[in-house]
């Protein structure tokens, strides 16, 4: 598929979006990726979307995980650990993902779009053990979660965060804050894991994927800035969010609807 010049701006602007949402309110922003991909970008195939937005969220929680790490907010080994895990579900989740047809992997998005807003809508700071370290008591049930995530975040070609925070407090009993940090090293290598497969098929456009990227970062920058000055309307700039959502679930399913059973 070939695009055209306005559609790598439209790219850069969906990243800005993305980005910003990302900055603004956390986790969950990324689930607008492939919607807007498909219906502001115009990208025409699904799995050319998913693919390429793949590659971009990995991109994207890279830099995230940079700066949580610098704050000292992941642990390493349990991470890595759920990551690894994870990795051998996103390859088979992403490959049963491309064998499906296109328009009811977009309906069946939609639907964990409305899932993703309710968890955003219940998600609340708690409290936990900072100082969780891997050990037998919790190294089976991170891979037991990890593979689970992956599998899930290879299917629907998401980074899967709201999945893999709550699987980290699962289970290690971490603290919110280092869960948050510790997933975004599955969401880049489920990410990347997926894109690669994609990629093996051509469902990748680099290009659109570099736009969406550096659009993500300036809207990162800017989202991460603004945040600090609204602290205290964080819950309600979330539920505004997980309204937004909400109404794209609702547009994705009439369309997807249409195009695969109408």
């Amino acid at each position: 598929m070939i695009l055209q010049p306005l559609q790598y701006l439209l790219g850069v602007g969906s990243g800005a979006m993305v980005g910003f949402v990302l900055g603004l309110v956390g986790g969950g922003g990324s689930i607008l990726a492939v919607p807007l991909m498909v219906y502001l970008v115009g990208v025409r195939d699904p799995h050319l979307a998913i693919g390429t937005s793949a590659f971009a969220v990995a991109a994207n929680a890279a830099t995230g995980l940079f700066n949580h790490a610098r704050a000292g907010h992941v642990k390493w080994r349990c991470a890595g650990l759920f990551a690894l895990a994870g990795i051998a579900g996103a390859a088979a989740g992403s490959t049963f993902g491309k064998a499906f047809d296109g328009d009811k992997l977009l309906f069946l998005f939609a639907l964990v779009m409305i899932a993703v807003g309710i968890l955003m809508l219940r998600r609340k700071g708690g409290h936990g053990n900072a100082e969780v370290k891997l050990g037998r008591e919790n190294a089976g049930k991170l891979v037991a979660y990890g593979l689970g995530a992956g599998v899930f975040s290879g299917f629907f070609g998401i980074g899967g965060g709201f999945l893999i925070v709550p699987g980290l407090i699962a289970a290690t009993g971490m603290t919110m804050i280092s869960a948050v940090g510790s997933s975004l090293l599955g969401v880049t290598a489920f990410g990347l894991t997926t894109a690669a497969n994609y990629a093996l098929s051509g469902l990748v456009d680099w290009a659109l994927a570099l736009a969406f990227i550096a659009g993500g970062l300036a809207g990162s920058f800017l989202g991460t800035r603004l945040a600090r000055h609204l602290t205290r309307s964080k819950d309600r700039l979330t539920a505004v969010f997980a309204g937004l959502i909400f109404a794209v679930a609702a547009y994705m399913l009439w369309k997807s609807y249409a195009a695969a059973w109408g």
